[in-house]
Order: C-alpha cells, then structure tokens, then sequence
C-alpha cells in the first residue's frame, strides 16, 4: 500500500514546457500503471475515431492532428484511470475510514480503481460490501421517505457522459427535484451568466480552425501548458506565423513562455523551443477587469482622435471637386460602428461609463502601468480577427460575471463575434463539463428544457429553481438536504471552506458515491454511506447490445463517440447509465421509461436526447462520422438569443475585488491582510486528481503544502525563504480557515500576491465568498495573514 515520496526540493525549472521533461513524465506513469502494454495500445486510441475521448481536460481535436492526440496530462490521465491496481472488500477490511482519513489525497487514489460496492458500517467504522440490488434499495428507500424531493441533491462531475447525464437530469426531475448542483458551479459558471446576458448562449462561439485564423488570441487567466496543454501547439503555431499572442496572468508560467513540441523531431533532436507568446503582462489578482477597462478607453480615445481628423480633412476639401477625393480621405477607427449599429444595444450607456472611468483608478485596480495597457490596446485595435480565451482565473473572483461581460463588450466594440479567427473562448475544464450542461444538468434549468421534457415523457416536472453547490452545502448544513448522491468527482475536496463542506457531508442521512477511484469523498459520510464503483472512459461499456459507445462535447461545441478500449478490472464494475437506471428502477419503477430497457443499448438514450434537446437531430447517425458533429452556436453565427434578440454592452463601475460591507468589517475589526492569495493546480494533478507530489514547471518537488510569495513580502512580513507557517484567511465571521505546516517559498509573484495548490488550500476559502450572480467560489482572491506554524509534525 505504499506510494513512491520524494524529499521536498524546490529547484527553479529551467527548460521549456513539454519536451523531454514531459515525455519523462508520460513514460513514468506508463510504467507506474501495473499495465503498460495493455495502457500503450489505449493511448495510441485517445481521441481517435472509434477510440475514447480523454478523460482529461475540455480542448477539442485538431481534423489533421495524426496518430498521437494526447498530451502529457492526457497520458497521466489515461494511466492514472487504467491503473491495475484495485481497492476491495480486503482493502476496506485492513482499513478503517478514520485511519483512511488521516492519508493524504495522492496516496487514496494511488491505490487503484474501485472494484465492488460498498456500504458504510458506523460500528466498525469499516466499509463492507453489498450487492447492487441491495445498494439500489438502500438508496430508494432513503429517497422515497423524503418529506420532499428537495430534500435530496443529484451532484455531478464533468466527467459524465451525455448519455449518462441525460439520464440523472431525468431521474432527478422525474423524482420531482432541480436540484442538480454540478461541477460548473465552481469553475466556469461565471461565463456562462455573464455570456448568455451578453450573447444569448453560454458557450464560447470560436471553433478549433479559428486559432490558425487569428491575429491575436489573448490569453487571460489561464495555464494552459498544466491544465490544457493541447493548447500549446496552436498557441506556438500562431506565433510562428507572425500573430500576436498575449498574456495576462500575475504568474510567469513555464506554458505560456517556452514550448518544445514532442511530436517535432528537429525541436527535440536539436533541443530547441519556440516562443509562446508575443506580449506577457501581470496584472494585480482580480485586475483583469481594469484591463479590459482601459483598452477599451483607449479605443474610444482613439475613435474620437479619427473622426477630429477626419472632420479635419472633410473640412479642407470641402471646395474640391469630386466626391472620390472626398471619400478617400475618411479614415477608419478602431471601432466597429457597423457592427454595433446593426447587432448591439447599449453602447452609448456603456460609452459613457468607460470615458467616465478615470485612469488612475484602472492603473491601480488593474496592476499594470499605464503604458502596459496602451501597448496591449495597440495589439487589439490592429488586428483584425481576436479571439480572447479566459479559464478559472477570471472567473473565480467576486465579480468574475462583470469582467466576462467586459472582455465581451470589448469584442463588440471590434465586431469580433461571428467572424472567422475571432471570438469569445471560455476554455473549459473537465471533459464533458459543458456537454452535461447541455444535457440538462442545471439547478436553473430553462423553461425550454422542462417544456420539452414534459411533452416527450408525459409528466409534471418541477418548476422551482433548485441548488447549486454553495446552496447545497448550505442545505446540508441545516438538515433541509438529507440525501446526497455524487456522479463522480470528489465534493468533499473541491468545494470551498472545506471544514464546513465536511460538516454539511456527515449531516446527511445518506451520501452516495458514484466513483472510479478512492478519494476523500468516500471518507466523509452521512450516517449512511454507499460507494457504487463505475467504469471509466477507458473500460469497454459492454451490455445485452454489445460494445456500447458514449458521447462528450468539447469546448468548441463539438460532440464525439468515445468507446472504451480496456477490459474492467473487475466484472462488478458498472457503467454510469446502469447504475444511474439502477438507483431510478428501484425509487420509481417504470416511471417516466423503462430505465433498465435504456441500458441494453445507448442508443435508445440518444433517440430520448434527439427528442428533447435541440441541436441533436440524426444524433445516432451524425456521432459516426469522424470528428463528431458541430453544435451550432447562434451566437457564432449574429444571432442573438437574448430577451432584445441583441448583443448587449453591460457595463458598470469598476467593482470592489471584496464587498464594500465585508471591507469595511475587516478594516473595523483591525484585520490587515498580509497577502491575496489564489489557489493553483500543480504540473502533476488535473481537478482534485493529484498524480504526484511534484509540479516540474515551478520547479516544486517532494510535497504540495507550499505557499508561494514574493520573496519582499517574505521579509517584510518577518519570514525567511523555505520557513514552514500557517495560513490564515480572513474574513468577517468567528470561523478560523488555518492551513497549517505549510513551507514558504520565494517565487517570482508580483508583491502583495502568494499562491497554493488547490485542494489542500481550500479550507481557507469562505463559503460566503462567491462571485455575484455566479455563486462561484472566490478561490482566486483570498485575503490571508501568514503567522510561524503550529503544526507539530508535516504528514508528507
């Protein structure tokens, strides 16, 4: 049962992203997985027509990428999952939960795939097993004695397939509940209030093919060399070609500075790397919406200095003759008049808020000099197609809905929606994440949605908003939410203000499971617990049909088959539709469908989608051809689905990163926060997902407690470099949010900032704190004191 642990080291990381350091990694977890050959053959199937969509992030497929389309995160993501190592009866007896618990997430999930159901046994304090029928029941039971169908929530990982979320949004309305919290209500809900406002849909518009169109692509908020590092390659591609790509983002990533290409035999036998980007700026933690802001004045600065010019012109040729001479004089500004005239409302309003925002307040919100903006709206006005791309470090501040509605007043000023090369890109996290959404999984469910669902099954669906995952935690605290059940994931680790997330777990009747591998979630239970262990991406679904394929949409709306290519570890492993029409069989019978009819071939699912959601007309057919199909986006093509049918500026004051009321408490209560501090990934994890104790690109090895922080900082504050100290948050409450044992390190991070991996810092994020209209997490914007550690010992 023990795991491979490095000493901790921190040595700053030299080479360029990718390359040999990553083909090193791959090669370790290939060996690492107790399978390699069976692993390599299923690698060469990631995202290959008739292969498996990888269960890693959201990016999509290049038409021409070739035989190898996976990355090194997607290669540790295929291994970590088809990992020949398996958790049983055996495991669970040797173990007690309380002594699970005191282990850290890397070594759970280290120790392999779940292999049969389990039931919690608060006497022993052990799980043990039970049989599917047995843990169906348990669940009906629990379910159906509920005063309420609110009384239970249906959470859901990104991970799920449409099939599978199409069939949980089912069963929950059909048990007479919207209340379907997901994984999206922690990292990109933000995007899709702010877009669905502005745009009418919550999807980015760009497709894969606009990136080699682009002029610029701005980079905001977002590692993608860690988090989506098939992103690099078009990225380098761009530069190549002579476009610009800009960067915003407080910290230096290894990602978005140097790329050697794996797959380029003269970069690697040379040794060489290309650049990644063409203009880098670090602006202050949550500045990004003075930023935007400031380019924005610009452009207005400038259209005003075309026309005075142009009305100078007009002026002294007024007495010549000939129109043409006239014509040619008339200068084009940086604005897009056409664009706004025919598509948009709400420009004077918001022309009037930007001439009226002063530039010494954009200056300090944003971080950046004056001449950092100006030289980043020179690169917008000159080009001509824009696509701006964003992820969780714009979207998880305070006012995340605001700074997404500001990047797309700023395309619209530029009619850069519609167009090829230009757009608007949330890059989305896990793989599936917004084809769930599409699906139906959604607490806020449109009326469409629900209207449709009545028509085709014939039954009264609820109409009351439901829970997102903040209103969850909530509810579970105060005993309204007595049955959780997870579709994957890891709830107890990647919500926020963990101690009190824990509370509301335990407070629960039941909490059920639903989970490829051991994490923390499995840990903190309700006084009944159930772990129902399920096929992954990798794993061949085989049911009375045959070799069954599930489908996913990618960040550019593009949806794929995936068909797994491993056979399971164990034969009690079951796939999600199964064990989602298990739980519905047992609670409502036959009712709306015959649920276990559904899974003896999925597609008879798809053909329940094609009726119900728009957009998947022929869906059997169209998911055979390579590459998928295209979800057409609206917005993509000028067509606004919004109340106005038009694209609408929003605009207002530059926010507070806290509310004004919580600033103010602090201030009277004489808290002075050290730092702003925001939670990161590692190199080696993906989600909640840790596949090691070393992050290569920040030069991090042997243990994740570690703050990063400006080495001034560090010495103002009366720390030395690689001193362990606790940290704590601040905010207006009793609640103490510590994290303690934790070793400082000197990084190069503007003052006034610090940095630490996510999850092991999310005990100090304040439930309360989350961004407005959103309800996301403020894990970006953090505010912290640090004090010498209490910690005792340090559990590596």
């Amino acid at each position: 049962m023990k795991t491979p642990v490095d000493r901790f080291r921190f040595r700053p990381y030299k080479r360029p992203a990718a390359g040999w350091g990553a083909l090193r990694s791959v090669t370790h977890a290939w060996l690492d997985s107790r399978q390699p050959f069976k692993n390599l053959r299923a690698m060469l199937q990631t995202n290959q027509h008739g292969g498996f969509d990888c269960p890693g992030c959201a990016w999509g497929e290049a038409p021409d990428e070739g035989r190898i389309r996976f990355c090194e995160n997607g290669a540790k993501a295929v291994n970590w999952e088809a990992s020949g190592r398996g958790v049983d009866a055996i495991f669970f007896a040797k173990h007690s939960v309380r002594e699970l618990l005191a282990m850290d997430d890397y070594w759970l999930e280290y120790q392999g795939r779940l292999t049969q159901p389990m039931v919690y046994d608060a006497e022993t304090d052990h799980y043990v097993p039970i049989t599917w029928d047995q843990a169906y029941r348990k669940i009906a039971d629990h379910l159906n004695a509920l005063a309420s169908p609110d009384q239970a929530a249906f959470y859901t990982s990104g991970r799920a397939s449409n099939e599978a979320a199409f069939l949980y949004q089912l069963f929950a309305r059909a048990f007479g509940t919207n209340n379907l919290p997901d994984c999206s209500n922690m990292c990109h809900e933000a995007s899709g209030v702010a877009l669905l406002a502005s745009i009418g849909t919550g999807k980015g518009t760009v497709t894969y093919e606009d990136f080699a169109k682009a002029e610029a692509i701005f980079v905001v908020g977002q590692n993608p060399g860690t988090n989506h590092p098939r992103m690099l390659e078009p990225l380098q591609k761009a530069v190549a070609r002579g476009a610009q790509v800009v960067v915003l983002n407080p910290l230096r990533e290894k990602g978005l500075e140097r790329f050697q290409a794996p797959q380029d035999p003269v970069q690697m036998v040379t040794d060489k790397a290309s650049p990644m980007h063409t203009a880098y700026f670090r602006p202050a933690l949550a500045g990004d919406i003075a930023v935007m802001r400031g380019i924005a004045k610009f452009l207005f600065q400038w259209q005003d200095e075309t026309e005075a010019r142009n009305r100078a012109r007009l002026n002294g040729q007024a007495g010549q003759e000939g129109s043409g001479e006239i014509d040619s004089a008339i200068e084009q500004g940086p604005l897009d008049l056409t664009f706004i005239k025919k598509y948009c409302e709400g420009f004077a309003a918001y022309q009037s808020v930007v001439r009226n925002t002063h530039w010494d307040e954009i200056v300090a919100f944003s971080g950046l000099e004056l001449d950092e903006i100006e030289r980043a709206a020179h690169i917008f006005a000159r080009s001509d197609a824009t696509i701006i791309c964003w992820a969780m470090g714009i979207t998880q501040h305070r006012h995340s809905v605001a700074t997404i509605q500001e990047i797309a007043n700023l395309q619209m000023l530029r009619g850069q929606i519609g167009k090829p090369g230009a757009g608007l890109c949330p890059v989305r996290g896990h793989s599936n994440v917004q084809g769930d959404r599409t699906m139906g999984i959604h607490e806020r469910p449109p009326q469409s949605l629900l209207n449709a669902l009545a028509t085709r099954f014939d039954m009264s669906v609820p109409q009351a908003s439901g829970v997102n995952v903040v209103k969850t935690i909530k509810g579970m605290k105060k005993g309204d939410i007595k049955v959780f059940v997870g579709l994957g994931g890891n709830f107890a680790q990647a919500t926020p203000d963990s101690e009190s997330t824990h509370q509301a777990l335990r407070n629960c009747d039941l909490t059920v499971q639903i989970s490829t591998k051991l994490n923390r979630s499995h840990l903190v239970t309700g006084r009944d617990a159930l772990i129902l262990p399920c096929l992954g991406r990798t794993d061949m679904d085989i049911q009375a049909s045959g070799p069954q394929a599930v489908t996913v949409e990618d960040s550019f709306s593009m949806v794929h088959a995936s068909y797994g290519q491993l056979r399971p570890l164990a034969a009690e492993m079951r796939s999600e539709p199964a064990i989602i029409a298990g739980m519905a069989q047992a609670t409502l019978g036959n009712k709306p469908v015959d649920w276990l009819s559904l899974i003896e071939d999925y597609a008879r699912i798809r053909d329940l989608i094609e009726d119900v959601i728009p957009g998947f007309e022929r869906f059997n057919e169209k998911i055979q051809q390579p590459g998928g199909f295209y979800l057409q986006n609206p917005a993509g093509q000028r067509r606004w689905q919004t109340a106005n049918g038009k694209a609408n500026f929003i605009a207002g004051p530059l926010p507070a990163p806290l509310p004004t009321a919580v600033l103010e408490k602090l201030g009277a209560l004489g808290h002075q926060a050290d730092l702003v501090l925001q939670t990161i990934r590692s190199h080696d994890q993906y989600n909640t997902t840790v596949y090691g104790l070393n992050d290569r690109y920040r030069g991090v090895s042997g243990d994740r407690r570690v703050v990063f922080a400006n080495i001034e900082d560090i010495h103002r504050l009366g720390f030395a470099d690689r001193q362990a100290v606790d940290v704590v948050s601040i905010w207006d409450d009793t609640q103490e949010r510590r994290i303690s044992g934790f070793t400082l390190i000197a990084y190069d991070i503007p003052k006034g900032q610090a940095a630490a991996y996510y999850p092991e810092a999310n005990p100090l994020v304040p439930l309360a704190s989350c961004g407005v209209g959103s309800y996301t997490p403020t894990s970006k914007y953090i505010a912290v004191r640090l004090e010498p550690s209490t910690a005792s010992e340090r559990i590596v």
